[in-house]
């Protein structure tokens, strides 16, 4: 009991050493501040100088491949389907800019609001410099760029690429754990370095074998997985434990959500021409699921409402699994029925009744498959608070019933060893009041009512 106590204690006491370990002092703070404000400031520039030349870049159409066109964003010259909806080249155009500006906005803000609450904390000041400079990643208006700022631009990219497996690398303590983790970024270096100034040139040996080019990208992110699992289940105190779901949270659903958009294309090239209405509606999809990266990882590093992502997370699984099972449902539905129409009517239009009665149907379901649903996520991922929900239920309807006093101090001891697994359990009764005579005879005889 005493052993674990002394891990308790551990484990609290090491948030705050850890937290102070991270941040600078004297010259150092303001070296890195000042790098800090620079590469901000010059992503913001190369971001607002690409402008012009990527709208003229825009206005023209593409005439390469597709995934050369969507990777640009140019249109195809059969600008067909854009005129179909009743749009028009220069609304594309703004549209298009629009997004981004919107898209590198969120980033730039949760990075200045880290580097004015947190610029003392090296922490803070390597998540601040990574969403700075990420906007820049994306934007494929800076390879329009003239040859100076194109090179500037891609040296920007370079950092920012190499901040961000650095970040996720260190997070939440600011330190290699292990230590020989430090060792796996070279590659990594190494291989972003040739692959960005070099990627057409003999130098890169990345351009001829793809292979090694797989391999040192499954490594880096093979490596943060590890790492982050290492951390979570040995090394991490319960807050940091927190904020590794929600950077987790906001990088599943965001870089999850961007990689299943990107994959359908693929299967389904000829609905995702540029200018087509589900590309527009992709394009705006991809920028809001990676704007939830920043928050989520914001909120984690100035730790704030830390303790609700257990929520977010529950609801996130409850409902998407009811979205998704409710869909296959009513899609089901309305084909069965409308087979069965076919069959006895002979009629192959749709029919409206087959659709209300198909919605009606999923209305009435909703709530019941919504409470089967919860309960299985409980069960499955949440299973000592499901437990300790059930316990506390039985004791409480044992509360009522049982008067015994003796009996109610074991079930309660029970109970909270049980739900809550304390290292000591403590029990204070507090003694009976001394009665007077009369009292005590009142309770023992109370007199007898007059009738």
């Amino acid at each position: 009991m005493n052993t674990q106590h002394a891990s308790a204690h551990t484990a609290e006491s090491f948030e705050p050493r850890s937290e102070a370990e991270t941040r600078l002092h004297g010259y150092r703070l303001v070296l890195v501040r000042l790098v800090c404000l620079t590469l901000g400031v010059v992503s913001v520039g190369l971001f607002v100088a690409s402008i012009p030349s990527y709208v003229a870049h825009l206005h023209l159409l593409c005439t390469g491949t597709a995934a050369a066109c969507n990777g640009s964003g140019q249109l195809t010259p059969d600008v067909r389907r854009l005129h179909e909806l009743g749009l028009s080249l220069d609304f594309y155009v703004t549209y298009t800019l629009v997004l981004l500006s919107i898209f590198a906005l969120g980033y730039w803000l949760v990075a200045a609001f880290l580097f004015w609450r947190k610029s003392d904390d090296r922490l803070a000041l390597l998540a601040a410099v990574s969403l700075a400079t990420f906007p820049i990643v994306v934007t494929p208006g800076v390879h329009t760029l003239p040859w100076p700022w194109w090179f500037l631009a891609h040296v920007i990219i370079l950092l920012s690429i190499l901040c961000i497996p650095l970040f996720l690398y260190v997070f939440p303590s600011g330190h290699f754990v292990p230590r020989w983790t430090r060792w796996v970024l070279i590659p990594a270096i190494v291989y972003w370095g040739l692959n960005e100034f070099f990627s057409f040139s003999s130098l890169s040996p990345f351009s001829r074998f793809q292979l090694l080019n797989d391999l040192i990208i499954y490594l880096v992110i093979g490596g943060i997985v590890v790492v982050q699992i290492y951390r979570y289940r040995r090394v991490s105190s319960p807050a940091q434990r927190q904020q590794t779901k929600w950077v987790v949270y906001g990088v599943s659903m965001g870089g999850g959500g961007y990689l299943v958009l990107f994959t359908i294309p693929l299967f389904f090239p000829s609905l995702f021409q540029t200018g087509s209405l589900v590309r527009l509606i992709t394009f705006t999809a991809d920028s809001v699921l990676l704007l939830l990266i920043p928050f989520s990882l914001g909120l984690a590093i100035l730790r704030s409402r830390l303790w609700d992502i257990d929520i977010l997370i529950n609801r996130t699984l409850v409902y998407g699994s009811l979205t998704a099972l409710l869909a296959l449902l009513y899609f089901g539905l309305v084909i069965g029925l409308e087979s069965l129409v076919r069959l006895f009517t002979g009629q192959v239009s749709q029919s409206p009744i087959i659709i209300v009665a198909s919605s009606l149907a999923m209305a009435a379901l909703f709530q019941a498959l919504r409470r089967r649903i919860q309960s299985i996520m409980d069960r499955r991922f949440y299973r000592r608070k499901y437990d300790a929900a059930k316990t506390v239920a039985a004791f409480s309807a044992t509360l009522r019933n049982e008067v015994d006093l003796n009996t109610l101090r074991e079930q309660l001891l029970a109970v909270v060893q049980e739900t809550m697994e304390p290292a000591h359990i403590s029990l204070w009764l507090r003694p009976p009041e001394q009665t007077s005579d009369h009292q005590a005879v009142w309770k023992s005889n109370p007199p007898a009512s007059s009738e």
